[in-house]
C-alpha cells in the first residue's frame, strides 16, 4: 500500500478551507477522483497524466484513487491540479519521503507540465496561512499576490518539472527566471551549492505598489459648485449620491473622479480588495497589491449576476463586489433592470453581498460608495433651460419610477447637475480645485471621524447605525427642529432623518466642527432632497 497527503485549498466565495488532497496508489490500473469535485476538477486525471508524463515522469501503472477531504465541500476549478501530480508522485515513490508534509500547492497544469496561473491565490494562501501552513507552491505568474502574505515561503513555480526538481533536492537550470533565492531547507530537501532555488519568503518581496489605473482631476470640471460639493461630501463621510440631470451636465465627469478624493486603503483593506480582485480575474500581474480604492463602472446592460456575482457551478464576485472600499457607478442608473438595482439592497445595508446555492453560500464583501447617474427623463431635457422636454408627464413619471423607493431612500445626497452656462463655458476650469486639494480636506475629515469612532467598528459616519447616531452623537441642542417637521408631515422617512443626521456630521467634520448646528443639519436635508447645481 503507497499512501501520500500535501494541502490545497477550497474557495467558496472568497473565504478558503484547507483540503488534504491524499492519494492511494495500489490494485487494477484506474484513475478514481472523489471529494464532490465539479467537471474541471474531475478532468484533472487527464491534464495531470499528460503533465506527468511531458516532465519526464513515469506514470504509475496500477488504480490511483485521489480524496479530496473533507469530502463535503465542494471542490471547484483547475488550481487542484499541481497537487494532485505531486501528490501520485510522492505516493509513487518518486519524492523523498515526508516533503511534501505540511506544503500547499496550488495550479493549474498544461498538457506539456507548464504550470499556469489561476484565479483566488491571494485568498487561498491566506486561508493556508490561518491553517497554520508557512509553505506554499504557487504558478510564478501569482507569486507576486501570493508574497503579500506574511510568514510564508513562497515558490512560484513555471513548470512541474521545476517544482519535483525542487523537492528532490537537485539543481534546475532555469529556476533563477524566478528571480529567488537558495533555501532548500524550507522543503525539506539538502541544500545544494550554488543552487537557485526558487523559494523565497514574503518579506523580501517588493514593496506594495497602487493599481496604476489613471484618475482624472477634479479641476477639468466646468461650473458645477453645489455638484463639486456634493462629492466632496460623499468621499468624506461615505455617503451614497445621486447625479440627476440634462446630458451634458458633467454627471459622469464628477462621478469619475470620485476615487481621487478618497484616501489611499490602509493594509487589511488592500489585502481585502486584492483577494476580491485576485478572485475576480482583474489583478494585474505586474501590480500584486491594490492601495487605492477601486472604481467599477458597469453597462447599464449587465445582468443581476454581473453585478452582485454568481455563476452555477464557481460563484465569482460581481462588480458590487469589486467596488468594495471604492466607489460603483451606475451611469444611466434608469436604465438597469429594477431587478439589478433593487438587489442592490443588501450590500447597501450591510456591507456584504451573499449568493445562495443549493450546496452552499458564497459571501463577498461589498462596502462600497454608490453613486448613480440619471437623466431626469428619456430625451433628457426635462427640467433644463436650454433645450425643450418632448416627453409626456406619464413618460417622465414612468422613467423616475425605475429607480425604486426603497432604493432612493438608501441615498444620502441627491444633486441637479444642469448644463453649465455660456459664462461658466468662457470662463473654463480657472479657479477651479484640483482633486489633490480636496482630498486633503476629505483626509482632515475622516481622521476626525476616526478618532471620535475610536473603539466602534465604523470609521466613518456612512457606516454608523441610525440607532447609535441618535444615541450616541446628537447634534447641538435643537439643531433637529426642522428635520421633525418633515418627519411629522410625512415628507422625510425615519430613514432618510438618520441619514441626514450623519451627513450634517460629515459636514461638521469638513468644517472642523465638534458638532453639527442647525445650518449643518438645513445644509444636510438641502443635499438630501436635491439641489440645482
Amino acid at each position: 500500500m503507497r499512501l501520500a497527503t500535501c494541502g490545497c485549498v477550497a474557495l467558496v466565495g472568497v473565504h478558503g478551507h484547507l483540503v488534504q488532497v491524499e492519494v492511494h496508489i495500489g490494485g487494477m490500473p484506474g484513475f478514481v477522483l472523489v471529494g464532490l469535485p465539479d467537471t474541471a476538477l474531475a478532468e484533472a486525471r487527464d491534464r495531470v497524466r499528460a503533465a506527468v508524463l511531458c516532465s519526464g515522469e513515469p506514470w504509475p501503472q496500477q488504480r490511483i484513487t485521489v480524496n479530496l477531504s473533507p469530502a463535503s465541500i465542494p471542490k471547484r476549478g483547475t488550481h487542484f491540479d499541481v497537487a494532485v501530480a505531486i501528490t501520485v508522485l510522492a505516493a509513487d515513490g518518486r519524492l523523498p519521503e515526508g516533503v511534501i508534509d505540511g506544503l500547499v500547492l496550488l495550479g493549474e497544469l498544461g498538457l506539456d507540465g507548464a504550470v499556469r496561473p489561476v484565479r483566488g491565490v491571494l485568498p487561498a494562501v491566506l486561508a493556508a496561512h490561518d491553517a497554520g501552513v508557512r509553505r506554499v507552491v504557487v504558478p510564478a505568474a501569482n507569486a507576486g499576490e501570493a508574497r503579500l502574505v506574511p510568514d510564508m515561503q513562497v515558490l512560484g513555480a513555471t513548470s512541474l518539472a521545476q517544482v519535483v526538481a525542487l523537492l528532490r533536492g537537485e539543481l534546475l537550470t532555469d529556476c533563477a527566471s524566478t528571480g529567488a533565492v537558495d533555501d532548500r531547507a524550507a522543503v525539506g530537501a539538502p541544500p545544494v551549492p550554488g543552487a537557485a532555488a526558487g523559494w523565497r519568503a514574503a518579506t523580501s518581496a517588493a514593496g506594495p505598489t497602487g493599481d496604476g489605473r489613471a484618475v482624472p482631476d477634479l479641476a477639468d470640471v466646468i461650473g458645477q459648485g453645489n455638484a463639486r460639493r456634493a462629492v466632496e461630501v460623499a468621499a468624506a463621510g461615505h455617503h451614497h449620491l445621486l447625479l440627476t440631470g440634462p446630458p451634458g451636465g458633467g454627471k459622469t465627469m464628477l462621478a469619475r473622479r470620485l476615487p481621487g478624493l478618497l484616501p489611499d486603503l490602509r493594509r487589511h483593506e488592500a489585502l481585502e480588495v486584492t483577494a476580491i480582485h485576485s478572485l475576480a480575474g482583474i489583478l494585474p500581474e505586474d501590480r500584486p497589491l491594490v492601495t487605492r480604492p477601486p472604481f467599477a463602472d458597469p453597462h447599464h446592460s449587465a445582468s443581476r449576476a454581473a453585478i452582485v456575482g454568481g455563476g452555477s457551478r464557481l460563484v465569482r464576485p460581481g462588480a458590487a463586489a469589486c467596488a468594495h472600499r471604492g466607489v460603483l457607478l451606475l451611469d444611466e442608473a434608469p436604465e438597469f433592470g429594477p431587478h439589478v438595482l433593487d438587489c442592490l439592497r443588501q450590500p447597501l445595508e450591510h456591507g456584504e453581498i451573499v449568493v445562495d446555492r443549493a450546496e452552499f453560500s458564497a459571501r463577498f464583501p461589498a462596502r462600497f460608495l454608490l453613486v448613480l447617474a440619471s437623466n431626469p427623463c428619456p430625451c433628457g431635457h426635462h427640467g433644463g433651460s436650454m433645450t425643450v422636454c418632448e416627453c409626456t408627464p406619464d413618460a417622465v413619471r414612468r422613467y423616475t419610477r425605475r429607480l425604486s423607493g426603497p432604493v432612493r431612500d438608501r441615498v444620502d445626497l441627491t444633486v441637479w447637475v444642469k448644463a453649465p452656462s455660456l459664462v461658466e463655458m468662457r470662463a473654463g476650469t480657472a479657479g477651479s480645485e484640483s482633486s489633490g486639494a480636496v482630498a486633503v480636506r476629505v483626509a482632515e475629515a475622516r481622521e476626525r471621524q476616526a478618532r471620535r469612532l475610536a473603539g466602534t467598528p465604523w470609521s466613518v459616519n456612512g457606516d454608523v447605525p441610525g440607532p447609535t447616531m441618535r444615541r450616541h452623537f446628537a447634534p447641538q441642542p435643537g439643531s433637529m427642529e426642522p428635520v421633525e417637521r418633515f418627519l411629522a408631515t410625512g415628507a422625510l422617512s425615519a430613514r432618510g432623518a438618520d441619514r441626514v443626521l450623519r451627513v450634517a456630521w460629515t459636514l461638521a467634520d469638513l468644517a472642523g466642527r465638534d458638532r453639527p448646528g442647525r445650518r449643518e443639519v438645513l445644509e444636510a436635508h438641502g443635499l438630501r432632497a436635491g439641489l440645482a447645481a
